[in-house]
């Protein structure tokens, strides 16, 4: 039996057709990406340190998820929430962590995906 499922609709756009933010709205501006700060203003020699920099940070990160795969990890999500789940692996994009046995405040769940944003930290013993 097909269950019905609840369709999230962002609210009418000021022209009354589209959905989405007002273009003329403070909050779409901060929001909107030539209001961050590029890195295209730094002199030659820190931009390459910057890079060099990111690229540690990107490796490091990625190896912390290669060393984690099968083993117990701690994470700590918002709302001050704690749980513990053996690590499986990372969608391409990191967006989504697939572990097993979770424990949660509520119980253990067999499998379970947990979303990248909803995370602030994790912890593992090497």
């Amino acid at each position: 039996m097909a269950s019905p499922v609840m369709v999230v609709r962002l609210p009418r756009g000021p022209d009354g057709q589209s959905r989405g933010f007002d273009p003329t709205s403070p909050r779409y501006h901060a929001l909107s990406p030539s209001s961050i700060q590029a890195s295209n203003n730094c002199s030659g020699s820190s931009l390459e340190e910057e890079q060099r920099s990111r690229s540690v940070l990107r490796e490091r990160f990625l190896r912390s998820l290669i060393t984690m795969a099968g083993k117990p990890v701690n994470f700590t999500m918002y709302e001050k929430v704690d749980v513990t789940a053996t690590f499986g692996a990372s969608d391409i994009d990191i967006l989504n962590f697939q572990v097993s046995h979770l424990q949660t405040p509520l119980g253990v769940q067999k499998e379970a995906l947990l979303r990248c944003p909803d995370i602030i930290a994790y912890t593992f013993n090497l």
